[in-house]
């Protein structure tokens, strides 16, 4: 699966679209279309594209799109992390 994820830093994920492996094409125009529209907006926000074999696997992989900063910061979350794995 592909997702495409704009990010904003203060307040985490503004919007998370999904796309089959076949749509990879479709998943790039739709990143280049967001952000030129953000850029003609002046919004500076992270648009990534990521791939993984679900979005459980991709809130694991990439945890900081998901996660606010103090849940990040807490050094239990990591050994919590490596318990539940």
């Amino acid at each position: 699966m592909i997702f495409l994820i704009e990010y904003e830093r203060s307040t985490g994920i503004v919007e998370m679209h999904r796309f089959d492996k076949s749509g990879a094409e479709e998943a790039r125009r739709a990143r280049l279309s967001l952000e030129l529209k953000r850029a003609a907006e002046s919004v500076t926000r992270e648009i990534v594209i990521l791939e993984a074999d679900s979005e459980e696997q991709l809130r694991r992989t990439h945890s900081r799109y998901f996660e606010s900063l103090n849940q990040l910061a807490n050094p239990d979350r990591a050994l919590d992390a490596l318990k539940a794995a």
